[in-house]
């Protein structure tokens, strides 16, 4: 029989797209204020990889990564996606967005993404959210599954994410003096 043991928290992540600087600023402060220190904010890059926004956000998106210190335990996952739904509704004009946010979590293992879009291989959470594993950590690195966006299969998310994953391993060996779950978790 298997033992239970409490989950080791996890760091948060949110994807920003927009096209509009100024709403990425505007919205990465709320995001700051709502979940503290942001710890890492990747370079933005062309959202180019489908046309999926560009009709209710226009040309020229851009994709940014954000990270954040506080770490959280992952069943608020699906809370965090419906904060940061009203969020996007907030900063929309005309019922059309101008910001996307899609937030998730990294642990060692993988990057996990919560959305309201179900598919066979999302597992359902709660109040229509859902979470999916976009990324495992294999081999040194992130990989992509065969459902990964292609935005999230290109090397610069991929170098993303290991950085926000080595800046969790520091925060985990840090606390593990006061946490034995994490000192077997970090042996596994």
């Amino acid at each position: 029989m298997g033992t239970v043991e409490p989950v080791a928290p996890v760091k948060l992540i949110v994807a920003a797209i927009t096209a509009n600087d100024s709403i990425f600023q505007e919205t990465r402060a709320c995001l700051s204020q709502h979940f503290d220190k942001i710890d890492f904010e990747s370079d933005p890059y062309a959202f180019d990889h489908t046309d999926y926004y560009q009709k209710e956000m226009g040309d020229g998106l851009s994709r940014h990564f954000l990270s954040f210190a506080n770490l959280i335990t992952p069943e608020k996952i699906a809370d965090i996606k419906l904060f940061c739904n009203d969020l996007e509704h907030q900063f929309s004009i005309n019922n059309k967005r101008r910001v996307n946010l899609d937030p998730g979590y990294v642990t060692l293992a993988k990057l996990v993404l919560a959305t309201t879009k179900n598919q066979a291989h999302r597992i359902y959470l709660q109040q229509s959210i859902y979470a999916e594993i976009t990324l495992k950590f294999f081999n040194k690195s992130f990989r992509p599954l065969k459902w990964t966006y292609p935005d999230y299969q290109q090397p610069a998310s991929i170098d993303a994410f290991n950085q926000i994953r080595q800046a969790y391993l520091t925060q985990l060996k840090k606390s593990e003096s006061g946490n034995h779950n994490l000192s077997y978790i970090l042996t596994t």
